[in-house]
């Protein structure tokens, strides 16, 4: 997908890809490297040098990023004596071994653009700011170190620090977050401003609802960062993309969409493309003042401003800016009046005519779905194989009270089984009542499964907030001896925050409420233990391994039952479209199709009801909890699934469930567009484009409506035209009491059989002035295919 992703991002005016390198993913045992496939970073660099844009390498090697452990390897926590990202010797030590592994990498291809290659920025550390505050000394101690590493490998490239305004200013400071202009100034008065992540959404967690971020804002955001003298600024995410398997935590869902302006699954998300695309052919249309003219700044109001550069030679470029986000108003600036949406800004390239505004949107909407199949199953049915709630084998093993997970499972699974037996007295009052005992659980995270000799009876769980829970309930025990079973399941490791490779996880306290006698702990019995499962071991999910089981063909009594594994063989959707995997009809679990874990899925686990705005207010600023969709819903049903991992037939999926579910309505759906929509008004802006084109102020020009088809399509049907008054938005667009009877007409014979189409929104074109006196516009709604 790579070409293609990047293709993508050049069109939208990009000029420079950004990555982290993952060193857990490079380095997953000390000393044995994996560049290869998906993790082929040379390649990576390469392929974008060749489509004439940048990069900027995040080395890192700590990236953070919603990424288990921020992306360091779980081997660095065994060795002795180490702490992270402090002044810490073994943790130097191999964090510089590392940075220097990839700098010579790069260098040894001529990548760096001291070398003429496509290198042109690097980072090292990731907000480090408030860690250092934590760590005091020790902290500004090693950031200095770091920075002193870095330099010393003589790249000729500039190294930068996000959110370290401790950084030594031969590095460059740079900002992370919503906004960035008006508050943010480099660590010196020599550093370039820089914007490293400009969020353009956020993440999604396990039992979270979807965020959005609106395009105005983002538009706002970045026109208000060039216009206080900033110089970069990255899309953090551009293209969110999919994190498969293991590798998110804790609570991250596979999906890291982001809401980025490239869809996880690389379609164009429409009107955030579009409108950014626009917003940076105006903001080049300024950059010979920007970068040679003199910045001055002139009051317009008590909330707004104007931000001028001039030259020498004459060249001006303007930003007129409105920071209220209750109201418009009308400016005066050198004798002309402009009226600014509330919480936007027009970037004028020639200190006159305005080429864009943050608040307008005339680029094409898209409406997506997601289509089933069809049949998709190969003969058999499905199979099952139960796993053995019973711990037995030569792999587990006794200790006296409650271990910590991770330390425990060495991150090679997720799962942990906490096992012990009790002896229970036939005089126990509870044997005798309808009052049952009480089993009270105590647990670091983050979610836990409860067998009472042999039989499911529950399961808890912490969230991303708080991944500590207490679990309590009712429980049924009989005379004689008793079996209990804890399944402790981590959801990806901690990443941020001091000492963050220091938290743990799994049950730190048991015991069982209604003894004659009390309450009976056992915390400090002596426990059996067995990390993971059975089928992981002989990875049943593999198609060797998948023979070293007895599968059973699933009835309806086999379903529903937990610690199950089942599979089946699938074939792949015909076409090219993208394939997703909808597991809505499943509990909790992962899920693999020929060997590649595609992610984990916890479908029970829904977010918070109610109060989903049907739609959002762009004004004022930003946050997560501001614009949130899929309220009460499991927060990801649909895995994406690279057709690059699918072979035509015969592939082979594989599903471990922990909890109970029904496979059987699992199958495969593709990803199209389904419409694509414009509506443009005659009082809007003329496309930035059209500055572009002419070299010059745009005379009487008028604005324009174009809509494209996905790459490799046409527009084969107009489902609405309407030039006057329409009303709706795109999917349910109607007449107004205004029409243009020649709408339809002149849009099929402009647009129909064609890639892409434009059209002047003016009576012009239609023949026809519907509605005299009154501003108008035009809405349509096509068909690609």
């Amino acid at each position: 997908m790579w070409g293609d992703l990047i293709d993508k991002a050049k069109d939208g005016g990009l000029d420079v890809i950004e990555t982290y390198v993952f060193w857990n993913m490079h380095e997953p045992q000390r000393g044995q490297y994996n560049f290869e496939g998906r993790l082929d970073l040379v390649k990576f660099v390469k392929l974008i040098h060749s489509k004439g844009l940048y990069v900027n390498l995040r080395i890192g090697p700590y990236i953070q990023s919603e990424w288990s452990y921020g992306g360091i390897p779980f081997w660095l926590h065994e060795i002795p004596g180490i702490t992270f990202r402090t002044t810490n010797k073994p943790f130097k030590k191999e964090m510089k071994r590392f940075t220097k592994k990839i700098v010579n990498m790069m260098k040894r291809e001529d990548l760096y653009a001291s070398q003429g290659g496509p290198i042109i920025l690097q980072q090292i550390e990731n907000e480090y700011g408030k860690i250092a505050d934590y760590f005091g000394a020790k902290g500004h101690s090693y950031i200095n170190w770091a920075a002193n590493m870095s330099a010393s490998l003589n790249t000729g490239v500039p190294w930068t620090m996000c959110k370290d305004a401790d950084a030594p200013n031969y590095v460059i400071n740079t900002c992370n977050g919503m906004y960035c202009g008006r508050l943010f100034t480099p660590n010196s008065k020599n550093a370039p401003k820089m914007w490293t992540e400009n969020w353009t959404g956020w993440f999604t967690v396990f039992g979270g609802r979807s965020p959005q971020r609106p395009v105005e804002d983002i538009a706002y955001a970045v026109a208000q960062f060039f216009a206080t003298q900033g110089t970069v600024v990255n899309y953090y995410m551009y293209h969110g993309g999919t994190t498969f398997g293991r590798s998110g935590g804790p609570f991250i869902i596979p999906s890291y969409d982001y809401d980025a302006p490239i869809d996880e699954y690389g379609f164009i998300r429409q009107r955030k493309w579009g409108h950014l695309k626009d917003l940076h052919v105006a903001i080049k249309l300024c950059s010979r003042a920007l970068l040679f003219g003199k910045p001055s700044y002139y009051s317009l109001g008590l909330l707004q401003e104007a931000h001028v550069f001039e030259t020498k030679r004459g060249e001006c470029a303007a930003f007129l800016s409105n920071m209220d986000f209750k109201s418009d108003v009308t400016v005066q600036f050198r004798n002309l009046s402009y009226v600014l949406p509330a919480w936007s800004i027009s970037i004028l390239p020639d200190c006159k005519a305005v080429a864009f505004n943050t608040a307008k949107v005339s680029s094409q909407s898209n409406i997506m779905e997601m289509l089933p199949t069809g049949e998709l199953y190969e003969g058999e049915r499905w199979e099952s194989f139960k796993e053995q709630i019973v711990v037995s084998g030569n792999d587990n093993f006794q200790a006296v009270g409650l271990l910590e997970h991770i330390n425990t499972t060495k991150d090679i699974t997720d799962y942990l089984w906490y096992t012990v037996s009790i002896d229970v007295g036939n005089d126990e009052p509870f044997l005798r009542s309808n009052v049952r005992p009480v089993l009270h659980i105590e647990s670091r995270g983050h979610a836990l499964s409860v067998f009472i000799n042999g039989v499911f009876v529950g399961n808890g769980n912490g969230n991303s907030r708080k991944p500590m829970f207490n679990h309590r309930q009712y429980i049924s025990l009989q005379s004689g001896r008793n079996n209990i079973a804890l399944l402790s399941t981590t959801m990806g490791l901690p990443n941020s925050g001091p000492l963050f490779e220091k938290r743990g996880a799994g049950i730190t306290k048991v015991a069982i409420e209604g003894f004659k006698d009390g309450t009976r702990d056992l915390s400090e019995e002596l426990w059996t233990y067995q990390v993971g499962f059975s089928g992981e071991k002989k990875q049943i999910y593999s198609e060797i391994g998948s023979n070293t089981v007895n599968w059973v063909p699933v009835l309806n009594s086999l379903q529903n039952q937990p610690m199950t594994w089942y599979k089946r063989r699938i074939n792949a959707p015909a076409g090219n479209d993208p394939v997703a995997l909808n597991l809505s009809s499943m509990g909790k679990g992962q899920a693999r199709i020929n060997g590649e874990n595609i992610g984990r899925y916890w479908i029970s686990f829904r977010s918070v009801p109610g109060n989903c705005p049907s739609t959002c207010d762009y004004r004022g600023r930003y946050n997560k909890l501001k614009c949130e969709s899929n309220c009460g819903h499991p927060s990801q049903k649909l895995y994406h699934v690279p057709r690059s991992l699918l072979k035509p037939t015969g592939n082979l999926l594989v599903l471990f469930e922990e909890t109970g579910a029904d496979p059987s309505d699992i199958a495969f759906v593709t990803r199209s567009v389904k419409s694509i929509c414009a509506s443009v008004s005659e009082a809007d802006l003329p496309s930035p484009n059209l500055w572009k084109q002419l070299g010059t102020v745009p005379v009487n020009a008028k604005p324009r409506l174009q809509i494209e088809c996905p790459k490799g399509q046409q527009i084969s049907s107009i489902k609405f035209a309407s030039f006057g008054n329409p009303e709706g938005v795109c999917g349910s667009f109607t007449k107004g009491t205004c029409h243009s009877t020649h709408s339809w007409g002149t849009t099929e014979k402009v647009c129909l059989g064609q890639p892409a189409c434009s059209m002047e929104v003016s009576s012009e074109t239609f023949g026809d002035n519907p509605c005299v006196d009154t501003t108008k516009s035009l809405a349509v709604e096509a068909v690609c295919s």
